[in-house]
């Protein structure tokens, strides 16, 4: 069905079933954009909550600033910990459109009890053409944050998941505890 519309002296001819159709597109790419901010909302606080959660099992297990930071023990659970994640943090991802041939720096982030053990973990890092910094941790003065990001690597479970194992291992073996990473979806 036509329908005239007059406007700036011209008559045009609007084809209403088409305008239906346009008003309907518009309506849900404004749709998917709400959606794509909550998903990065709700990515953002998952790993927050990761973090945080991390941060507070540094508390439970670390009581003795004497005694090593990482114990096997600790190792192993928190490294069975950030397999599991991985793959549920990654499922985010692949809601906003990241493939697992997209290739994305991840944020990392490790804590410890001394700045020696901070600044051998981060010559450490450095040498893998990570960006790193250390200092003491905002939360806790007795602890020592190590981040920084790395180069970039496909978003793979595969990919994603060994990389996690590796940071568990690097960290066990300076005495650093792997807490996790993030990443931003759109990166240049």
């Amino acid at each position: 069905m036509i329908e005239g519309y007059k406007g700036n002296n011209c008559h045009y001819g609007v084809d209403t079933d088409v305008m239906r159709k346009l008003k309907c597109k518009a309506d849900n790419i404004d749709k998917l954009i709400k959606m794509r901010k909550k998903i990065t909302i709700g990515i953002i606080l998952t790993s927050i909550i990761i973090i945080t959660m991390g941060f507070f099992d540094i508390f439970s297990a670390k009581q003795n600033l004497d005694t090593k930071f990482v114990t096997e023990d600790s190792y192993k659970k928190n490294r069975d910990n950030q397999i599991y994640m991985a793959p549920q943090t990654l499922k985010q991802l692949r809601d906003l459109g990241v493939t697992e041939t997209k290739e994305l720096k991840l944020e990392y982030f490790f804590y410890t009890i001394t700045t020696d053990k901070a600044k051998s973990l981060a010559d450490e890092i450095q040498k893998k053409d990570y960006t790193v910094k250390y200092g003491k941790s905002g939360g806790d003065k007795n602890l020592f944050v190590i981040t920084g990001w790395t180069s970039k690597m496909a978003m793979s479970d595969s990919t994603v998941i060994e990389w996690s194992k590796q940071m568990c291992e690097l960290g066990l073996k300076f005495d650093c505890e792997f807490d996790g990473w993030g990443t931003e979806p759109e990166q240049k």
